[in-house]
């Protein structure tokens, strides 16, 4: 049958005992990518908390480099894309580099995004979460997970991300966008305390002052109405 190849075992009938989908074999594994970008994300700690952002090269992420990208902090719960693998830029349908995470996300997810997301530079942690790309027309459904990974800068600050995003599916017409499932988190060390996201602040915005009417002047009961006209004055520009 096209699109069917058979094992090498058959029964007495003559009948596979399996019978393998060629489609299966060209998609990627989000659990294995996961696992081989944590993987390499420890080795790169040498006794460290966490790494820093020179450590990280091509050559290290060979096995994922399609699905990698790098993050910069540049607000809370902001962050761009410095470096995008090829996986990303087929979903996006355009180069990543210089976007902002939350372009992969639909717009009610946003905000979660960004609550997660500022976990990881504040934590700092470890944050995995799975995605939903609903199938609308020309776009069937995706399914996938996403991973971030904190590193230092030059300058010893948690402002950059190592990460991977993998989508399972045909990815049809770009952009695909992806509702953000559950996440999950963990401390970079182990024991240690994890962050809840919670929703952001407003950047630098001041508690709303306390609203108080204005003093009315008093009445004076004992005035008669020909008395109180007697207190208006007429202003003139003449």
């Amino acid at each position: 049958m096209p699109g069917m190849i058979e094992d090498e075992g058959t029964d007495k009938a003559g009948t596979p005992d399996r019978v393998l989908r060629l489609s299966d074999f060209g998609q990627p594994q989000p659990g294995r990518v996961i696992a081989e970008m944590r993987a390499y994300w420890s080795s790169l700690r040498q006794g460290r908390a966490i790494p820093a952002r020179a450590d990280v090269t091509p050559l290290g992420l060979r096995a994922t480099l399609d699905f990698a990208f790098i993050l910069e902090r540049i607000a809370p719960g902001a962050a761009r894309f410095r470096l995008a693998g090829k996986h990303l830029i087929d979903l996006l349908g355009m180069e990543a580099r210089g976007m902002p995470l939350c372009a992969l996300m639909n717009p009610g997810y946003r905000g979660r995004l960004s609550d997660v997301l500022e976990t990881v530079f504040q934590g700092p942690q470890i944050v995995e979460a799975d995605l939903l790309s609903p199938a609308s027309y020309g776009r069937p459904e995706l399914t996938g997970r996403l991973l971030l990974l904190p590193l230092r800068s030059d300058l010893g600050d948690v402002t950059r991300a190592l990460g991977c995003l993998v989508s399972v599916g045909e990815a049809g017409a770009p952009p695909r966008r992806f509702d953000l499932g559950a996440e999950r988190a963990d401390p970079v060390i182990e024991g240690g305390r994890v962050l809840t996201p919670s929703p952001s602040a407003l950047g630098m915005a001041e508690p709303p002052a306390t609203w108080r009417p204005a003093p009315r002047p008093p009445i004076i009961e004992e005035e008669t109405p020909e008395e109180r006209r007697a207190r208006f004055r007429i202003i003139s520009n003449d």
